[in-house]
């Protein structure tokens, strides 16, 4: 074999091998590097996500994707949705909780609706809050939506303003896209939660009646049932008669459980504008009863920032 016929084989299987190793580069690229064109998309592909609000998603390329919360930050200074926030998977019942300034409401409440992605009504309802709405001051809110899951894993809670002129100029809405849970609750476990009922508190003040919820199951299970009553009452139980005297927007700020004593601290919303000894009772006889329903607990103390005096005075 001449040098000649011998160059042109080793060039020939060069550009062989070129082409070989440009095609599986090719192809590793094509994997790796998938068409991203959301927030959604980028997360997925594996990209940084940084943590902040939106959260923001950069490619390997410089591209950054924000994610959609909707319009809440640009009608935070109306209206604050504490639960559910933007994104968050949901389920029924639903309980909306949030503080609006008292130009958002008409005479304690306005109107509450979830959609689907194709615009579909899910469920409506009118979120009210208990306090004095006439202020420019913000109001704590709640509402529970009840509601069979949609076929789309996506969908939008919208929260009008109330507009008794029916002016279109005087219309405004928060829009905060949601999540819908498509499987059922994994492993669930039945709580009691304590209500009253009007016809009761005329004869007894501190008479509850217990509601069963299903909930997650849980190690910390007294928080989790306290947490389920200040969400308040559902509309089928409403329906069936059962009333809360716990203000919308109480927090739990501190649950402990020691020698069958259960200290409970709430933040200031516990006693705002609580008046009359009946309700007073109530309040009490409602997280009591609902802690006490636990063997580990015998006893329950009840405070408000710390305080244990002059809390819950009629």
């Amino acid at each position: 074999m001449n040098n000649g016929v011998f160059l042109k084989l080793i060039l020939f299987f060069f550009l062989l091998g070129a082409l070989i190793w440009g095609g599986i580069l090719l192809g590793r690229s094509e994997v790796t590097a998938p068409t991203v064109t959301n927030f959604e998309e980028c997360a997925e592909a594996g990209y940084a996500v940084m943590e902040s609000y939106p959260r923001q998603c950069r490619t390997a390329d410089g591209q950054v994707f924000l994610e959609d919360i909707g319009n809440v930050l640009e009608k935070e200074h109306l209206i604050r949705v504490e639960f559910p926030r933007p994104n968050e998977t949901i389920r029924s019942p639903l309980a909306i909780q949030g503080q609006a300034r008292g130009v958002w409401f008409f005479e304690a409440d306005f109107p509450v609706r979830l959609e689907d992605t194709e615009g579909n009504t899910i469920a409506t309802g009118i979120a009210m809050t208990p306090f004095d709405w006439m202020t420019e001051n913000f109001v704590p809110f709640s509402v529970h939506l009840e509601f069979e899951t949609p076929g789309t894993e996506r969908g939008v809670l919208i929260l009008s303003k109330d507009n008794p002129s029916g002016l279109s100029e005087h219309d405004d809405e928060v829009r905060i896209p949601v999540r819908f849970a498509q499987e059922p609750v994994a492993d669930p476990m039945t709580v009691l939660v304590h209500f009253t009922r009007g016809e009761d508190m005329q004869f007894d003040c501190a008479r509850t009646v217990a509601a069963e919820r299903v909930i997650p199951r849980t190690q910390q299970v007294a928080r989790a049932a306290l947490e389920e009553l200040l969400k308040g009452t559902t509309q089928t139980e409403q329906e069936q008669g059962f009333h809360t005297s716990l203000n919308p927007g109480i927090r739990i700020q501190q649950l402990t459980i020691e020698n069958g004593v259960a200290r409970v601290d709430f933040n200031e919303y516990l006693d705002l504008q609580v008046g009359g000894s009946c309700r007073v009772v109530a309040i009490h006889a409602q997280i009591a009863n609902t802690l006490l329903q636990f063997e580990s607990v015998e006893e329950v103390v009840i405070s408000m920032n710390g305080r244990t005096e002059d809390i819950l005075q009629p």
